[in-house]
């Protein structure tokens, strides 16, 4: 999916929400536990009835690989689901991989080739060469680790190195790698007092925002100072919505949560496109 495509369902949805799918079958309610893949029947219970409400989902690569091979066979099953069902939707593997280059270009076909994710979230510290061949895959975008919602953040990505913080030097270095324009970030919304620094380094780049509900970030805040005139934020909500209920009703409890984040959403929008026209008008363009 290109970026144009993502902003058009923004649009359309009158959303930018993401829906983290991170499965612990420990907290899936009980009567799955007696269908034949529980992780994939949650994870379709759950897509059926927030689809309309998101544009994005984003499977946590770790949840489905502690089930072994049955987990990976759950994983592979949910972006078939979605990406036959919805193609509409953006998809994103948040697997944090990064390796010298032949092995980042494994881990780039498996998740964009084999499996068909549309993205996949990237560590930066090996550098270019890591992340470069993920970049090399057309209409398919890297979500780089930039600053992180973890309290462990500060241990590295915030110290000054040189006199700039370490965060801004990896936003400043990407931005030369080739392939660029298909880096997106990752931006904890815990850490929403560094947006407005952020967009003056990557002003145009879509920001991948967790942290927003069980973390404790804040949605207006993050919007406040992250947002573009493309919206350019994808807000990830996973426990908040997906544990809702662990009871039969667990699907509808998760729209409800998923549809009081795109309410907020949509009228962020609204007042984003009411400004955008007053600027207009004001600089005589009337289109």
């Amino acid at each position: 999916m290109t970026t144009t495509q993502l902003i058009k369902q923004i649009h359309k949805k009158q959303s930018f929400l993401c829906i983290g799918l991170d499965i612990d079958l420990n907290k899936i309610p009980k009567h799955l536990l007696k269908e034949e893949d529980p992780i994939f029947a949650f994870n379709k219970a759950i897509i059926d009835a927030t689809h309309h409400l998101c544009v994005a989902y984003k499977p946590n690569t770790a949840f489905y690989e502690a089930y072994g091979i049955k987990g990976w066979q759950a994983l592979e099953k949910t972006i078939k689901y979605l990406n036959d069902h919805h193609p509409e939707i953006y998809t994103i593997a948040d697997a944090k991989r990064g390796d010298i280059g032949n092995t980042s270009t494994m881990y780039a076909k498996a998740f964009f080739e084999d499996l068909g994710f549309d993205s996949v979230t990237v560590a930066p510290y090996m550098g270019k060469d890591s992340v470069e061949p993920f970049l090399a895959f057309e209409d398919k975008h890297t979500i780089l680790l930039a600053l992180t919602s973890n309290q462990g953040a500060f241990d590295f990505q915030t110290k000054t190195v040189d006199g700039v913080e370490l965060y801004k030097q990896v936003l400043e270095t990407s931005k030369s790698w080739n392939n660029s324009e298909n880096l997106m970030y990752v931006v904890g919304a815990t850490k929403a007092e560094y947006f407005a620094d952020i967009r003056k380094i990557i002003p145009n780049s879509f920001l991948l925002v967790p942290g927003v509900g069980a973390q404790g970030g804040n949605l207006q805040a993050v919007c406040k100072y992250g947002m573009n005139a493309s919206v350019g934020l994808l807000i990830n909500s996973s426990r908040g919505i997906i544990y809702a209920s662990q009871d039969e009703g667990f699907a509808q409890a998760a729209a409800k949560k998923a549809e009081e984040l795109q309410l907020q959403m949509k009228e962020i929008l609204s007042k984003q496109s009411q400004s955008l026209r007053i600027i207009k008008s004001k600089n005589g363009d009337y289109n």
